[in-house]
């Protein structure tokens, strides 16, 4: 009663201190009612992201607003702009950096039975407070020429020594390579990781540099045997319009380690959206069957919605089965990770 007697108050007051009408926005904003738009923050830069996007705003007359960064510098703006923040929505390429967006308090649960219906429990948060939209495995990419892939079932196996000097992989600064370390951490435990690491470290090629595609270039150029590195990179490399990207491709398989790691593209909505109601149709949208067939296709990345199937390229890869894991871990397991690459010196 109080709350309806200050904005009836408010609305008096604005009608005498003005002879021009007031704006539409402000009573949107006095009263919570989206304005017709929707704004994404995202770090993701690809082309089925803004066909979507566009299919969107067709179906439903929401215009998006896209503002794109880093991850990290979306998350920091997110918090820096506090309540008065323009983002009602966030999306990154990893489910460590949506943990720490919610540890941060940016987040809220979208409350959408549609949205918890297409995705898993096991790929959204705990407290729904962000949502996978799609999955990459993490796996090891072989040179055709040189390896069996019957040699390597593991990520255990990577510790070998018969892979002294032949793995690549790129810097632990990389959150995909956190997020692999926190999910072995989580599953077997602070001892098992960083002899995990420490293995992985001792087999390197060479010191850590440059990002996925650049680890699948070595192993084509003999630089080493083995790359650690996302799916969905061979696919966009071996539907480029690069011939050199297309030829390394095809030099190299696609070994899946069991279980897999995985990690995601996802969504939260963050606390303080102003557009929340057309937010959630958005995550329903890029939830949905058709959506995620369309990333699948297009984007060469497993669909989070189970009811969807992989694209034939990543069919032709074959089955393999996920960790058994919350990837909320990730972000809960993120710091010890960190800690683990620090002290052993995996630069």
């Amino acid at each position: 009663m109080k709350k309806s007697l200050f904005i009836l108050a408010l609305v008096v007051l604005v009608g005498t201190v003005s002879s021009a009408p007031a704006s539409a926005g402000f009573f949107d904003f006095l009263f919570g009612k989206d304005n017709g738009e929707v704004n994404l923050y995202t770090n993701r830069h690809y082309d089925t992201d803004e066909e979507l996007l566009k299919q969107f705003e067709e179906e439903t007359g929401i215009k998006v607003n896209v503002l794109k960064g880093g991850s990290d510098e979306l998350i920091e703006r997110i918090a820096r702009e506090g309540k008065n923040t323009n983002a009602d929505l966030l999306i990154t390429a990893d489910a460590g950096r949506l943990h720490r967006a919610k540890a941060a308090g940016l987040l809220q649960a979208i409350d959408s039975e549609t949205v918890l219906n297409n995705i898993p429990a096991n790929l959204r948060d705990e407290d729904n407070q962000w949502v996978a939209l799609t999955v990459r495995g993490r796996v090891v990419v072989y040179a055709k020429d040189r390896v069996n892939p019957l040699e390597i079932s593991t990520y255990e196996d990577l510790t070998a020594d018969k892979w002294r000097g032949k793995i690549l992989v790129r810097s632990s600064a990389n959150i995909y390579n956190q997020s692999l370390l926190a999910s072995l951490y989580a599953l077997n435990g602070e001892k098992y990781a960083r002899a995990w690491a420490e293995g992985v470290l001792n087999n390197m090629a060479r010191a850590p540099r440059g990002n996925d595609r650049a680890q699948a270039t070595a192993v084509a150029a003999g630089i080493g045997d083995l790359a650690i590195m996302n799916t969905y990179y061979i696919g966009k490399m071996l539907n480029s319009s690069n011939p050199e990207e297309v030829k390394v491709a095809k030099q190299v398989g696609v070994r899946f380690l069991e279980p897999t790691h995985i990690n995601v593209s996802g969504v939260g909505l963050t606390k303080h959206a102003k557009n929340r109601e057309n937010a959630i149709k958005l995550i329903e949208f890029l939830s949905s069957a058709k959506a995620q067939k369309f990333f699948a296709e297009a984007n060469y990345e497993y669909p989070a919605n189970p009811t969807v199937e992989a694209s034939a390229l990543l069919k032709s890869w074959g089955d393999f089965e996920t960790q058994d894991i919350n990837l909320t871990k990730l972000g809960e397991f993120n710091q010890q990770a960190v800690e683990i690459f620090n002290e052993i010196g995996w630069q």
